[in-house]
């Protein structure tokens, strides 16, 4: 049985369960901050959904509980010290539970980092009758050449992302159709399986039975671009701590994601160094202070610096913040350098709209989008995560966004290629021959 489909299949119908239960919790794995999010449903799931529209967060859920942590154990987005991850997240999850005032056995989980590829895949059936069929679609998605992608690689996604069907193209659900030749374009994401694996421990560990699996970059996509963002065409550029992630899409779909590994807490790293000051006092002044434009006032506004080595001399200091903005400057520059490589590398620049969109807690930093509309050559603009219902106030910010796209990705997931009967003998050619054992192990 080909058990990597088989996985996610189990983490969809897991969905489904605690759904009718009516209780899932969302669990953003950051390497800032684990955010965790209890979200109560009312068990009217909205017939008419087309994706994500703009009434998504008003639909079917509220939020009943939050709680966020300081990361612990986690290094460029993917778990690099098991047993204090844990603990990071035992303490959010209860945190958030004692809040709802409700027991959660069900979590969906974002995370950054693990090195994402993109690929597109295209495959082409003759339709069996007249009208498309969802046998059809599965046959079309089976249809689709999978590159050999790696053993030690897993998929987190896998959705269609168009049809077309006897030269009408743009269709986003063929069935019930009249035609003769099927194709589709489907998106595929691949992420090292260690860091899924990994995940997946981490979640036995907590008592916590993992209902679905998110790119951050994807989930800051859906709750960050709007719905016009998500149709023409867009790039959300989600800049956490540890990691920058990158995804574009159009006609409402994710079609290209990738990651940085270099986020906020490197420019907090660059301000330690420079200035020879600990970390929480580093991060303290880049967030009161920070900047990436200087002007001439800046020379004259001096910030006090404090430290307790007993050396008064060294203890009492001044810097200016146009030093400050010297320090932090070359490093958001050569993040955004960075990105813009990513976007070239997907052929951004070919695209109707060229929207970009910065989300995530870094990208609060004054001047940024400025200075990004330099380097990436387009329009830019700051995104918030979309309102949904319940959601605290101090939840509401751009360090938000995975966690709030986590909850719409909870609430309506868009088709993924596990979703459909695919028969055994139709799996794309070389894919998923390859056993995933962890799947046996962990379940």
């Amino acid at each position: 049985m080909i058990e990597l489909y088989e996985s996610q299949r189990a983490m969809r119908n897991m969905r489904k369960a605690a759904m009718q239960r009516g209780v899932v919790a969302v669990l953003d794995i950051g390497s800032s901050k684990i955010a965790c999010l209890v979200l109560r449903f009312d068990g009217t799931e909205p017939i008419t959904d087309d994706g994500i529209g703009s009434l998504a967060g008003q639909s079917g859920f509220r939020v009943i509980g939050a709680a966020t942590t300081r990361s612990r154990g986690i290094k460029f987005g993917e778990i690099a010290a098991m047993t204090e991850t844990e603990r990071a997240i035992r303490t959010a999850v209860q945190a958030a539970q004692k809040m709802a005032n409700i027991r959660v056995d069900h979590v969906i989980v974002s995370f950054s980092g693990a090195e994402p590829r993109s690929y597109g895949l295209a495959g082409q059936v003759e339709v069996e009758s007249t009208m498309v069929s969802e046998q059809d679609v599965a046959r079309v998605l089976s249809a689709c050449d999978v590159p050999d992608f790696g053993s030690n690689r897993e998929v987190l996604h896998a959705q269609p992302v168009n049809f077309a069907l006897d030269h009408r193209s743009g269709l986003s659900d063929p069935r019930g159709q009249i035609g003769q030749e099927l194709a589709t374009d489907m998106h595929m994401l691949t992420v090292n399986a260690q860091a899924i694996q990994n995940i997946a421990h981490c979640m036995k560990r907590c008592d916590l039975e993992l209902a679905g699996l998110a790119s951050s970059a994807y989930a800051s996509g859906i709750s960050a671009l709007v719905e016009d963002e998500q149709e023409l065409g867009a790039a959300c550029i989600d800049m956490g701590g540890g990691t920058t992630g990158v995804s574009i899409f159009m006609k409402k779909h994710m079609i290209y994601a990738d990651a940085v590994q270099m986020g906020g807490n490197h420019v907090t790293g660059d301000i330690s160094m420079g200035l020879q000051i600990p970390m929480a006092m580093a991060e303290r002044i880049k967030t009161f202070y920070g900047g990436v434009v200087a002007t001439g006032m800046d020379d004259r506004e001096m910030i006090e610096i404090s430290g307790d080595t007993g050396d008064w001399h060294h203890d009492r200091r001044q810097v200016s913040r146009a030093e400050l903005i010297g320090i932090m400057r070359p490093r958001v520059e050569e993040i955004l350098e960075e990105v813009r490589g990513c976007l070239d590398a997907a052929g951004f620049e070919h695209m109707p709209s060229q929207q970009i969109v910065l989300t995530g807690a870094a990208s609060q930093i004054p001047g940024l989008d400025g200075l990004a509309s330099r380097i990436l050559g387009s329009q830019v603009r700051l995104g918030r995560p979309m309102r949904v219902h319940g959601l605290p106030q101090a939840a509401t910010g751009p360090g938000f966004a995975s966690a709030v796209g986590t909850c719409l990705f909870a609430a309506h997931p868009q088709d993924e290629w596990w979703d459909f009967e695919i028969p055994v003998d139709k799996y794309p050619s070389r894919s998923f021959k390859r056993a995933v054992k962890w799947f046996r192990d962990n379940w």
